[in-house]
This record gives structure tokens, sequence and C-alpha cells, in this order.
């Protein structure tokens, strides 16, 4: 082998010797293939922290002309824990717009390097970064025209951001770009209704506490008082509802309002070791004025109170229930928050219900409901995005169903954290792209709904309001004024899976409900007026579908309340029923008591009954009396005793409503009787001929006497 051979040689071993070792150092960065990003999730993670790459805002968000400059700002941070340098942020496109929403959530999905879009500008659209220290973050900007881009139709665009390393991707920012220059014909303008919540979970056991009555209500816990104040929940939700357009429609669970309300007048909080009075609530005060004022103009829903499971009642039979919280639900909106309040819109647990469920919400007056989308799909299957507007039937009639869209819906809730900008840009594509499907003749109804407990990011969703009411191709409207069209896409009946039935509020959990909501009706059956029993709204908060994600909170909850209300029932007792009472002869009045212990008059009779009447017969007039508060009334009872018998006997005393259902549980009393039979009648009859016949002999001797004194009294005077 010559020498010069030898030499290149070696300078081949050097070479392929350096790419391997660039490689190996470069392997932890450098792209993948799909199928190799499967195979080595733990490369791709650690490109991932390598470069953290984010877009901060993009001007115009819908550039409408060839020429309009796009500027894109954001950052670069060094997370690699060295310094870097040789970076550069690059802007990738496609001119190619995306042909449907599925399309467009796989591009999002995918956060492989190796399919970022292709083109990548050498003009405007990047920039040289300088030297990076660990940890340290460099702000950029680049810029670009449609006509750079390709840009020619209505559409919308992948594009990213990426940082490279000496032309090596190393982390990217994917987004869309939504290109909208004039067209003829115009994008349909859909329909879009924003549906905002103002729900939490039932905070109080009872409306008033029956071991302290003057101290207020009492509560499981005292967050309330941390939402409605400075980043608390229901404090940024009020401050959405004091910037949003009066088109939105604001959701409410009236049982949110009353707890607030009942905060204003001083109220007591449930601890590990007792109870923990509070003042009044001028925080919750000020949050119910402010709210109030801000939905001035809004429509405002009021849901059956305390949000119930309808489904789980409709299941396990307690329709009554359902009815008096879509009742009691109106009262209490209307009286706290909005005079204007509805309740004929129903937004179920889940936005999912079934034909059960359905309706009892429609004889409950409900005519419109809000569903989630997986409860009532398509059939068959379309591409395109649906018209959220169906008819449904029901026993009383047909139904409106509007089905909320639920990726538009996510934006408004993103589950992680995301720039307003990214967030923006996304739902511009989204609703852009609805119009832009074919077959589209006239405009749709869309449904955003975020779930209705959720956290709000204030700053997020304002921006995303005003950025709907701008957008040409879309018209900001009230929910209830979305109807459906004669062109409404076909929907399965509703899908109701096991998975939703499991969900559901235990039969068991309901049938300690059920008893106490039973009893709570008595009190109610016995006041004078015939009111509603100061126990509905407790009973009802014990139905919110708050407690499928809270069971033991629910179960601790419905303890409470179960025995506020017995220990309130058994305030209207039959007392002096202890020890035997004895029936003097054959027939006699018992009398029996009745005491009030309530603060009001309750109006009830009682029924008693014989439980030997071979031995006892009762007789007694059902009347019904009123007692006052803290009084007492006395019913005198006719009792016969059965001729020939006599001994013990025990009577039923039942207290019993005006309408003549049982209140309480019945007594038991043992009568005594020693009434006359007709032996002994017999033997007092006989007693009293002897008598009789003893007299007589004494008159006839006696006489026999006076005759005989009287004959030797002659004798004498004639001696």
């Amino acid at each position: 082998m010559s020498s010069s051979s030898s030499s290149g040689l070696r300078v081949i071993r050097k070479t392929t010797l350096l790419a391997a070792l660039s490689a190996a150092l470069l392997a932890p960065t450098m792209a993948v293939t799909p199928g190799e990003a499967a195979a080595t999730p733990v490369l791709t993670e650690v490109r991932r922290q390598t470069l953290a790459v984010s877009i901060t805002s993009i001007t115009p968000e819908v550039p409408k002309s060839l020429t309009d400059v796009i500027k894109i700002t954001g950052t670069v941070r060094n997370d690699t824990g060295t310094a870097m340098s040789g970076l550069q942020v690059r802007l990738r496109y496609s001119a190619q717009p995306f042909t449907d929403r599925a399309s467009m959530a796989t591009y999002q999905a995918d956060q492989n390097n190796a399919t970022l879009p292709s083109s990548v500008s050498t003009r405007n659209s990047f920039q040289n970064l300088e030297p990076l220290d660990a940890g340290g973050t460099a702000r950029w900007e680049i810029t670009a025209t449609p006509v750079q881009l390709g840009l020619r139709q209505f559409g919308v665009y992948p594009i990213a951001v990426d940082v490279a390393q000496w032309g090596v991707p190393l982390s990217a920012q994917r987004t869309f770009l939504t290109y909208a220059p004039p067209t003829t014909p115009r994008p349909p303008r859909n329909k879009l209704a924003v549906v905002l919540p103002v729900i939490d979970q039932p905070r109080r056991a009872t409306d008033t506490d029956p071991d302290a009555p003057g101290k207020g209500p009492l509560f499981l816990d005292d967050k309330l008082s941390q939402a409605v104040t400075g980043r608390g929940r229901l404090a940024d939700l009020l401050s959405i509802a004091q910037s949003a357009p009066s088109s939105v429609t604001w959701v409410v669970d009236p049982a949110l309002l009353d707890d607030l309300s009942a905060m204003t007048k001083g109220y007591q909080v449930k601890t590990k070791d007792g109870k923990r009075s509070q003042p009044p609530s001028a925080a919750a005060g000020q949050w119910l004025t402010d709210m109030r004022t801000s939905l001035a103009a809004s429509p405002v829903v009021a849901l059956p109170y305390a949000d119930p499971d309808v489904a789980a009642l409709a299941h396990q039979g307690l329709d009554p229930q359902t009815r008096r919280a879509v009742e009691l639900g109106g009262q209490k909106a209307q009286q706290l928050l909005s005079a204007k309040a509805k309740t004929n819109l129903n937004w179920p647990a889940a936005g999912v219900l079934d034909p059960d469920a359905l309706d009892l919400l429609a004889v409950s007056g409900v005519n419109t409901v809000l569903l989630n989308s997986t409860n009532l799909p398509p059939q068959p299957p379309v591409p395109t995005t649906p018209d959220a507007a169906a008819t449904l039937d029901s026993v009383n009639g047909p139904v409106t169903a509007l089905v909320a869209d639920p990726e538009l819906s996510r934006l408004f809730e993103p589950t992680a954290p995301t720039s307003q900008a990214l967030t923006r840009q996304r739902f511009i594509a989204e609703t852009a792209m609805i119009s832009a499907e074919p077959g589209q003749t006239v405009p749709r109804s869309l449904v955003v709904a975020p779930s209705r407990r959720w956290n709000p990011n204030p700053a997020l969703v304002s921006s995303l309001l005003k950025t709907a009411s701008r957008l040409p191709w879309l018209q900001l409207t009230t929910l209830e004024s979305l109807k459906p069209g004669k062109t409404s896409v076909p929907r399965a009946g509703l899908t109701y899976t096991d998975q939703n039935r499991k969900q559901e509020l235990s039969g068991k959990y309901l049938d300690s409900v059920k008893e106490s909501w039973s009893m709570a009706q008595l009190l109610s059956r016995v006041t004078i007026d015939g009111a509603p029993s100061s126990f509905d709204a407790a009973v009802l908060r014990l139905t919110s579908s708050a407690w499928r994600d809270s069971t033991r909170a629910g179960r601790a909850a419905a303890k409470m309340v179960g025995t506020a209300v017995t220990n309130t029932t058994n305030k209207i007792q039959i007392f002096g029923v202890g020890g035997p009472r004895t029936l003097a002869g054959s027939s006699g009045v018992v009398p029996i008591s009745v005491k009030n212990g309530m603060g009001h008059p309750v109006a009830l009779y009682i029924d008693v009954k014989s439980d030997n009447p071979e031995l006892l017969q009762i007789k007694i007039v059902e009347e019904t009396r009123t007692i006052g508060p803290g009084q007492s009334t006395t019913f005198q009872v006719t009792m016969n005793a059965t001729p020939d018998t006599s001994g013990d006997a025990t009577v039923t005393v039942q207290l019993k409503t005006p309408d003549g259902q049982p209140y309480g549980k019945p007594q038991r009393l043992t009568i005594r009787t020693t009434g006359y039979t007709g032996i002994a009648l017999v033997i007092v009859g006989a007693a009293l001929t002897v008598m009789l016949a003893a007299v007589v002999t004494r008159l006839l001797r006696r006489r026999s006497q006076r005759k005989l004194a009287r004959t030797k009294t002659r004798e004498s005077e004639t001696v």
C-alpha cells in the first residue's frame, strides 16, 4: 500500500470518527421520525427540555391582504444547564391550508420536529440570537407577509416558530394563521352562543342550627369567603361578568346565591372540634350586588336549586324533588340576582341525560337542554361541524337540545398552561374553519360551554370574547335565540352509557335523602298555611350533582340534615302515655295530650286504634286542632270494654296531619279494663232479692208481734 493511500485511509477513519462523535453528541437534540419518537421517549423528553420557545403575540391576528406585515414576537429560554451559542429563531410555514378541523387537531397535538411545516423563510422571518447563558431568556421578533408565505385564499394555515442550533431544530411552538382576504361570496356568519356557568357545590348543611337557632345557618366549610375575594374563583367570575358582552348567557346555581345571601347575616362553620361562629360577610354581600349589576342586561338561566343530579333522581323515583328544585331555583335567582332569570333551560350534570331524565325535566317546565356532544352525536357521523340545535321528543312534547362544541369549549378552559395569543389563534382558526367547511349554505349555530365548576382565567376568557365579537364570520348571540333549523344534521337518540349510569348518585345514598325529604314534608303539612318546609332547601342541597365527586362530604351533609329534620319533627309529640290507664266501668274517657314544641302554630289530629278489639273498642272523632307554639292540647277519647271480659288492652296512638298523613312514630298505651260482666249483674240481683226477702220477713215479724201485743192488752182489760 502506498503512503498516499495510507494517508487517505487515515483521513477517512478520522472523518468517520468525528461523524460518529457528532451524532452521539447531537442525538438528544436531533429531530426524529414519528416511528422513532414512539420508540425513544427518553430522547424526545430531553429534546423538549433543551430550549423553550414561546410565542407571545401575533399581529394582526387575521391578515386580510397579501401585503399585511405579520409580526410575531416571543421568547426563548435556555433550560439546558449550560450556555448555548449558534441559536437561530425561524418561522416555518406551509402554503397548503388545512382541509378540516380534525387535521388541525392532529397538527397541534404532534410534538415531533420532523413534522413541522417544511418551508423555512430566508428573508425577515428569522433572527439570530446572541449566546444564551444557562437559565437565560432572549426575546425575538420576526416578520412576514402573506405573499411571502405563499398564502392565496381564505383558509387556516399551519405555522410554527422553532429555535435551531447550527441549523438543527431543537424546540418549536406550533400555531395557526388564518388568512381572510375579501371573498365572494362572503363566508357564512355563524351564530355563536357563549354559556358561562356560575356554579359551586353546596356549602350549607341547614338553614338554621337546631341546637343554636339564634346563631345563623350551619355551613360545612368556609370556602366561599375565600372564593369571593382576591383571586378567588367567584371573584374571577365576577371580573369576567363586568366586561362580558350582554349576549353571553349565564347559567347560575341559585343555591350558591342563597349561600352567599345567608353569609351576609352571620353564620356558623362546622369544624373538627365543633362549630365556629362567623360575623356577617360584607364581601359576600358586595359580590351579590356587583354580580346583580353586571348581569342586569344579560340573559340569566337559573338551574334547579343546588344543581341536582336529575338523572339519578329520575332513576330513583325522586320526581317531586326535581319539580321543587326547579320552582325554588327560579324564586331564589329572581330574588337575589335577576328578575328575568328563567328556569325553562336545563344543563344536566356532565351535559348528559337519558329519556327518563328528559321526561322528568319536561314535566317540570323545561323545554331546552344543553348537552355534551357525546350525549347526542350525529347519525351517521359527519366530517363537518353539525348545527348545535336539534329536537328531542319527550312525554311533554318537543324539547330543544343545544349541543356544545367540545373544542371551542376547551379553549375557554385550557387544561394546560398556554398563552393568550396561541389560544386566540386557535379559536380564530377553529371558527374560520367551521365557516369554510364545504356544503354550508346557511349560517349554523355554535355553543361554547366550559365545565360547570370551572376555574376560569379572566384575562383569557375576556380576550376570547372580545376576539369573537370582531370576527366577520361570527355573530355573538344568546343561547335562547338558537333554534333547530330545517337543515339540521340528523342526530342519534340520547346516548347514555353504563359509565354515565355509574357516575350518578347512588340509590343507597338517595334513600337517606328520600327519608329526610318525607319527614320534611310532614313539617309543611302541619303548618297552618301549608307553607313549604323550612328544610326543603337543605334536603335539595343533598341531591346536588356536586356530590358525585365528593361522596364522603355528601354523606356527612346528609347525616347532619337527617338529624336536624328528625329532631325538629320530634318537637311535636304525645306525652303522658307512660303508665297504664284504668277504665273504671264498662266505658270511659281517656285523655291524651299533645304538645307543640315548635316556634309556630301547627294543626293535626290523633288517630287511636285498639290493638285488642276483642277487649276494647275505641270511639273517636277525628278532630283537627290548632296548637300554638309551646302549647299543648288534650284529646278526650271514649273507650268501651267488651261485655263479659276484663283485663289489659293496648291502643296505638298516631299523630296525623290534616290530610291524613302519619306524623312521627306511633305511641302505645295500656288500658286496664274492670267493667261489670253479666254474671256480676246476676249476683248483684240475687243479693238484692235476698236482702228484699229479709226486709219483708222482718216487717211481717214486726206486724205479727204488734198484733199479739194488742190481743194480750184486750184480754187484760176484760179481766
